[in-house]
């Protein structure tokens, strides 16, 4: 895990680019405190900030030169030591132990289609000296951020907007689009886009080449939701714990200490349970926030009981105290590059400040699973949706008599649920989406325009839903945090959910191995028999990362933001209903607070970055 930045400048001298490159860098120092180095043949210059974590000599360290290659890399490539094998069998020889220079090896023999033999998390930028072009990639899922500035045949690119920041043509002219995005919908990252018109994204699951001024961008992996497996339960069960357990043994590669979050809920417990039965001897330490106070959600019995369940376990938790959550909030906004649409993100930053006091560099950590394996209770709209809309009648009383018994629902909650899912079964998810931008909460801003679209996937209802949840609407923004909470302590956050091999294989299953009887996750719960504790693995009771901040928080330590803002700076909202919401919050009203959170974050960050 690194910080990698650079650019192609043919107007510079080697002492403006030597001044550029060490502002990059200094940027952006939290991602890689270990090593820092540059290479510069003008045009062209690499920097890399490097957090050591395979092959800890020198010999590690980038830029890394490969034949005709020369690479700055952020990530890791899990089976890097298979794909070694692979290479040395076609008669290339290694000078390191690195994952890095396997990647370079891998170029070399199969060029940009190299990335199809990767599982990992990457994202680099590597140049090729014969070719005299730029080859730049980023993993399937976006784990790794890479950002970019195309100014003529000016090409600026780093890990973070901060890196970007330090360029000749930064300019913070907002995109009010993503503002809209993510005041609405809490969207922090869509497509290539960002919050500064000039800074733009290269998507997840890309390559790009840089040639000559111009920029070329190719997809080179996408689920194909046409694939349908249709072996025994049984064979879905040991295919998926299979794949799982493949998953988090490569996770586990490192030659430094590897720690887990622990929240008590199914995800992070999975990995962890997973790591103690693969790793019995291996102490494996796991890290949890509380909170305690009125109303507030303490998740320890539950982890208690994995801890109990796994003696190799180690457990550390820590209660964020009022006067802390202030220092820590700014810290973590400014980490974050962009506006903090929840207060989770806030407490994922305490879980990576307890992990680097326990000197851990790498944590795994469960994000991905929710998105694709069904574990929001609203895909259960979009199942019987499905089922409304194919005639499946016997299949949609029993999921919903089923599921409304266990969620103890009214007859007026099933009636509101019925109805939603009827909506949900004759949308698509575009119009979904459209609505819900425009009618979830009020319509604070005054950009009408619907700046996004979610293509229509042949899939089911479900699938339709979880594809853009794990490729659009949620994960793309949990993915971000992840990385700059995590980077912020100089931790490597990996997440083995998010192994592409499993997320194929659970996509190619029904509807009913994610969610059936009213039941989420289905396939997980049933694999992970006799691995995980048996009531975390029956836990119905879906908790996210709860934290008591877009109510407590600013009533309490963060009540400056809402006491701070300042209505002249944002024209672009209709400062009415602005106003209201925000006066009604203060009067006791919480039927807004997310939005409201949403609101004085926005605020607090524009004052802090125009």
């Amino acid at each position: 895990m690194c910080g990698i930045s650079g650019f192609i400048d043919e107007t510079l001298r080697r002492d403006d680019a030597e001044r550029i490159i060490s502002g990059m860098l200094e940027s952006i120092s939290h991602r890689g405190p270990d090593a820092r180095d540059t290479w510069i043949d003008l045009p062209v210059v690499l920097g890399h900030n490097r957090l050591s974590i395979i092959d800890l000599s020198k010999d590690g360290n980038q830029p890394m030169h490969f034949f005709d290659s020369v690479i700055v890399f952020n990530g890791e490539i899990y089976n890097y030591i298979e794909v070694r094998e692979q290479l040395k069998a076609e008669g290339y020889s290694f000078h390191t132990q690195s994952d890095t220079e396997v990647v370079l090896a891998a170029y070399d023999a199969y060029g940009k289609d190299c990335v199809n033999k990767f599982v990992g998390m990457w994202a680099f930028a590597l140049w090729d000296k014969k070719k005299q072009e730029l080859f730049c990639s980023r993993d399937r899922f976006g784990i790794k951020p890479f950002y970019y500035i195309l100014k003529g045949n000016k090409f600026y690119f780093g890990s973070e907007y901060k890196a970007l920041k330090q360029t000749p043509f930064f300019s913070n002219d907002l995109n009010m689009d993503q503002v809209s995005r993510g005041l609405q919908l809490g969207w922090v990252c869509y497509n290539d886009e960002t919050y500064f018109s000039v800074l733009k994204s290269l998507p997840a699951a890309n390559n790009m080449v840089y040639k000559n001024g111009k920029v070329e961008l190719e997809k080179y992996w996408d689920i194909d939701l046409s694939k349908t497996f249709s072996g025994s339960e049984e064979e879905k069960e040991e295919r998926f714990r299979s794949l799982f357990m493949d998953s988090i043994r490569l996770h586990m590669r490192a030659d430094v200490e590897v720690g887990g979050c622990l929240s008590g809920g199914l995800d992070s417990s999975s990995i962890a349970c997973s790591v103690s039965k693969l790793f019995p001897e291996l102490k494996f330490k796991t890290f949890t926030i509380f909170y305690e106070g009125k109303n507030d959600v303490d998740e320890r019995p539950w982890v208690n009981t994995v801890l109990k369940s796994c003696p190799s376990l180690v457990g550390f938790d820590f209660c964020p105290e009022e006067k802390e959550i202030s220092e820590s909030f700014e810290r973590s906004l400014f980490h974050a590059d962009v506006p903090i649409t929840g207060s989770s993100p806030v407490s994922q930053y305490f879980v990576m400040r307890l992990a680097k006091e326990n000197k851990i560099k790498v944590l795994l950590d469960g994000q991905g699973s929710d998105e694709y394996l069904a574990g929001y209770m609203h895909s259960f709209y979009r199942l019987v949706g499905g089922l409304f809309k194919n005639l499946q009648w016997k299949k949609l009383i029993n999921e919903f008599s089923i599921h409304s018994k266990m969620q103890e629902f009214t007859i007026g909650k099933r009636a509101n649920v019925f109805a939603k899912s009827i909506l949900a079964g004759f949308n698509t998810e575009d119009s979904l989406y459209k609505m819900e931008f425009k009618n979830y909460y009020p319509f604070l801003s005054n950009n009408k325009s619907i700046s996004f679209s979610l293509n229509n996937q042949k899939a089911s209802r479900l699938n339709q839903f979880l594809y853009h949840l794990s490729f659009t609407t949620s994960l793309p923004s949990l993915l971000h945090f992840e990385d700059r909470n995590s980077m912020a302590f100089s931790i490597e956050s990996r997440v083995p959910f998010l192994d592409h091999r499993l997320v194929e294989f659970v996509f190619s299953l029904s509807d009913s191995d994610k969610f059936k009887s009213g039941e989420t996750k289905s396939i997980l719960r049933k694999s992970l028999t006799g691995i995980l504790p048996e009531t975390i693995r029956n836990r119905r009771d879906k908790k996210g990362f709860v934290t008591p901040g877009e109510i407590k928080w600013l009533r309490g330590p963060l009540k400056y933001l809402v006491d701070e803002m300042d209505y002249s700076s944002l024209g672009f909202l209709n400062v009415f209903k602005t106003k209201k919401i925000i006066n009604e919050f203060i009067n006791g009203d919480n039927s807004n607070s997310n939005l409201v959170w949403r609101s004085v974050v926005l605020n607090r960050w524009l004052k802090n970055n125009l």
